[in-house]
């Protein structure tokens, strides 16, 4: 097989070597699927204004939270990744070494995030999904904390589950559920039975081991996300984990400029942009619509990245234009997981890396603090 020269063709190899309920798991979007086509069609209503003749060389460093990226990339955190190939976790924390990009470990991640922090040296940033009590919260980040994990991102877009129909069809709620024609599925995809189930069998939600009987299955931890979902967390109980975390505190999901404003004023330090990729509200506002007005309320005193919809270097520039200081990338990375493990991941961000410098150089922009408002031409 040839090698992919775009996301586009890793999302195609992940395809044939998945079978249906996993592809659709990490492929798809709420009920009619409208803001997950919203987010790659705003990209679209976005060009370019390059200046030309700038000369120089293109330098794609960036600093967040004081840690110097070599790209302003940041692998978004996401769940169940031991379904697409064996410690899928540690191969996204990995690729983000090799390449000098950021890495943030899910609560839904199958390897334990002391685990990775054994493996992994670099930087780590976890994030928390703020499920049952808020002692749920107080155990995971002091675990995070004293793995040697300096930011959390608190995701506060999910605290009911999205309509997720793909799922639904397959019967899928963190874990597979095996039907006759599910089992003949996996059968005709042997490349992906024999790499994981071969190998580990059911991968579980490690992170949650320590809140269950010891030997709990998979089967019994997806349970427990479900039955921990928590509705009812409000402004007061994010305050709670700022007061408890002493690292960086990022929320993740907010789409409003007041949510921005009020999450400053509790002393968040930073954002991330985000519609959850049109997995959660269907209709919701694309993370591109949504970036400036919250750049121009709080850019100049927070951190605020974006995600939702990424798939080219020159959609990570257009934020980059519109005032983010990083991009959150999931499935851009799943695909190039799903295909290969970690040479795809590789991947992935080596075609995003490539196309992020072209995209500068034509541009007319050597440093990402060149890049603004005035290299775009909006509607």
């Amino acid at each position: 097989m040839p090698p992919a020269i775009n996301i586009e063709e890793l999302r195609r190899q992940a395809r044939r070597r998945l079978p249906r309920v996993v592809f659709d798991y990490i492929d798809g979007g709420a009920e009619d699927e409208v803001t997950l086509r919203r987010n790659r069609e705003a990209f679209e209503a976005i060009s370019f204004r390059p200046r030309v003749l700038t000369g120089g060389e293109v330098d794609t460093t960036t600093t967040v939270f004081g840690e110097k990226l070599a790209l302003p990339l940041i692998i978004a955190p996401t769940g169940l990744n031991g379904l697409l190939w064996h410690q899928g976790d540690l191969c996204l924390a990995r690729a983000a070494a090799q390449a000098g990009a950021g890495f943030a470990l899910s609560t839904a991640s199958n390897l334990s995030l002391e685990e990775i922090a054994r493996q992994t040296n670099e930087a780590k940033w976890f994030q928390l999904y703020p499920w049952g009590k808020p002692e749920f919260a107080a155990r995971l980040l002091d675990r995070a904390y004293d793995s040697g994990y300096r930011t959390a991102i608190v995701t506060v877009d999910s605290l009911v589950a999205g309509n997720r129909e793909r799922d639904k069809r397959h019967g899928f709620a963190h874990h597979i559920r095996w039907s006759p024609r599910i089992v003949m599925d996996g059968l005709t995809h042997p490349r992906w039975l024999t790499s994981i189930w071969m190998r580990t069998g059911v991968p579980r939600l490690e992170n949650l081991a320590a809140f269950l009987e010891a030997g709990a299955t998979a089967a019994e931890m997806a349970e427990y996300t479900r039955s921990q979902r928590n509705p009812s967390f409000d402004w007061s109980d994010l305050q709670r984990i700022r007061d408890h975390w002493n690292g960086n505190l990022i929320l993740k999901g907010v789409l409003a400029s007041e949510d921005a404003q009020r999450a400053l004023s509790i002393g968040i330090d930073g954002l991330v942009v985000s519609n959850h990729g049109g997995r959660q509200l269907d209709g919701a506002m694309t993370t591109m619509e949504a970036l400036p007005a919250i750049v121009d309320a709080v850019g100049d005193r927070m951190t605020v990245m974006v995600d939702s919809g990424f798939r080219r270097g020159s959609d990570v520039v257009k934020a980059l234009a519109l005032g983010a200081k990083a991009v959150l990338i999931g499935r851009t990375m799943l695909y190039g997981l799903a295909a290969s493990g970690q040479p795809g991941a590789n991947q992935a961000l080596s075609i995003l890396s490539e196309e992020i410098h072209r995209t500068m150089r034509l541009l007319g922009c050597r440093t990402i603090a060149e890049i603004s408002r005035d290299h775009l031409q909006i509607g």
